[in-house]
């Protein structure tokens, strides 16, 4: 078998930015024969994990997986440090035996918020029921600030949590994104489950990270979407959104009320992908056995007739519900961070925005915050 990673080793020139526990550097490529840069000289960006690898200072010698980055693929175009050789951080100390990143050469252990030695598991050790509240479930990552955009146009005070799947990106530290939402309060906290880590509680299932949101976090409402970052290969199952409707299923299952946000967009030039995606059509139209609610954005126009026509394939067995989102541009523009999909801004893709914040209007609705 071929080799699967391609590996650099480099030395740290520039320490940038830091969010969460991700660290930005600059780090020039070094001939591995001879200890010296490169001919011609090289240097890339690059992203250090510090709860995995420690903290990173100019002068060490790290090495890096370029694979992604040399295969221009879509990991916001850093190679990542897989250690600092010469400069381990110290063994971690406290409770915690949950392994995520399992039999990889980067497997970490973290504390689960269902492990025995978590101070919830008593809570969660027999918990069965979200008291029906709403699970807001998307495709993508770039919904979830347009979903929390529309719930707090009608309740700013209502208690959000996201629990993140593992399709995308499995550091949570990755995502900008929910460290703004953080900071600006318009999350209460997040939870990432299976191979994901970096929550502010982890959980090794769905059904447990959605039990953890209401339980633990005391959450109104809850996201589920994978990281940033998705897998698609043009084929009707290959794609890591497929999860959205085992996500329904969960949130089903548990006595939530399930909410299915739709992909959208009037600016993609793919068919599968114009209007309503196909992702959201397969997921919540195949995999998903439970019932849930579907906004359905009022577009209006062509675009609005192509919407209303694709979805009408998705009921039974869910409940399709019309939703005005006219309104919604000013508090989707409110958001704390950028919004931004596949590339694209509010003003190049109104209508994945707005299709997003209709699924957080209609679970204000639910909650009797509309009207």
């Amino acid at each position: 078998m071929s080799a699967v990673i391609r590996w650099r080793s480099g030395r740290v020139v520039e320490v940038g930015r830091r969010w969460a526990t991700a660290q930005e550097l600059m780090v020039q490529i070094q001939d591995d024969r001879t200890g010296e840069p490169t001919e011609p000289p090289s240097v890339v960006r690059a992203l250090a994990y510090l709860d995995v690898v420690g903290q990173p200072v100019v002068d060490d010698l790290v090495l890096l997986n370029v694979t992604a980055l040399d295969l221009d693929l879509g990991t916001g175009g850093y190679a990542l440090v897989a250690g600092i050789p010469h400069r381990l951080p110290a063994d971690p100390e406290g409770p915690g035996h949950l392994v995520k990143a399992r039999y990889t050469p980067l497997q970490m252990t973290v504390l689960g918020v269902d492990e025995q030695d978590s101070p919830h598991h008593d809570v969660l050790r027999d918990a069965d029921d979200l008291a029906r509240m709403p699970v807001i479930v998307a495709d993508l990552h770039s919904a979830l600030p347009a979903i929390v955009a529309g719930l707090r146009a009608e309740l700013p005070d209502a208690r959000v949590a996201y629990v993140a799947t593992d399709g995308g990106a499995l550091p949570l530290a990755f995502s900008r994104t929910v460290q703004g939402l953080r900071e600006a309060h318009w999350l209460v906290g997040s939870i990432t489950v299976g191979q994901a880590f970096g929550g502010d509680l982890e959980a090794v299932t769905v059904h447990n990270g959605l039990l953890a949101a209401h339980h633990v976090l005391h959450a109104d409402v809850t996201v589920v979407a994978q990281g940033p970052g998705n897998l698609g290969t043009g084929t009707r199952w290959g794609f890591s959104g497929v999860a959205a409707g085992e996500a329904i299923n969960a949130a089903a299952t548990l006595g939530g009320l399930p909410v299915g946000s739709l992909r959208i967009s009037q600016a993609d030039e793919r068919e599968r992908h114009h209007g309503v995606s196909h992702h959201s059509l397969t997921a919540y139209g195949r995999v998903a056995v439970g019932s849930a609610d579907i906004p359905v954005p009022t577009l209006g126009g062509a675009l609005g007739r192509r919407v209303e026509e694709q979805t009408q394939s998705l009921s039974p067995p869910h409940r399709l519900v019309p939703v005005e989102v006219a309104d919604l541009r000013a508090a989707l523009e409110a958001s704390p961070v950028t919004l931004s999909t596949m590339g694209r801004g509010i003003d190049d893709d109104p209508a994945a925005f707005l299709a997003a914040a209709a699924a957080g209007r209609h679970a204000a609705a639910l909650l009797g915050g509309v009207g």
